[in-house]
């Protein structure tokens, strides 16, 4: 697992938001264990505190699940309620900035169009 730290926001939620990319991109699935604290605070080398806090965070979304002694599972369904979630928090924080910006620059629906086939 590959992660690029940045200053801005706190390492659990880096973690975290990793994680979420992982099991969106189908890296992790339904029942698949993720990595245990341990070795990710090794992997990383990050406190144990940091790692437990952005499985804590998963946990509280109901997209994984603790199984005492055994480790982190990915709980089914859990990719499609990340979706859902992301969608909504596309749609109302992210989109609204963008459609700013693109009016703040004058771009054209075309123009973005054909910047994004060249991709």
């Amino acid at each position: 697992m590959e992660i690029s730290w940045n200053d801005k926001d706190p390492i659990y939620r880096q973690l975290h938001d990793r994680l979420v990319e992982m099991i969106l991109e189908g890296i992790y699935g339904n029942g698949d264990s993720l990595p245990s604290v341990r070795q990710l605070s090794a992997d990383h080398r990050i406190n144990p505190i940091t790692v437990s806090k952005a499985f804590q965070l998963l946990v509280d979304e109901g997209v994984v699940e603790k199984k005492r002694g055994l480790g982190m599972y990915v709980m089914t369904g859990a990719r499609e309620k990340l979706a859902e979630d992301e969608k909504k928090l596309f749609l109302t924080e992210e989109w609204p900035r963008l459609l700013e910006k693109i009016a703040r620059l004058g771009l054209s629906v075309g123009e973005l169009l054909e910047e994004g086939e060249g991709k």
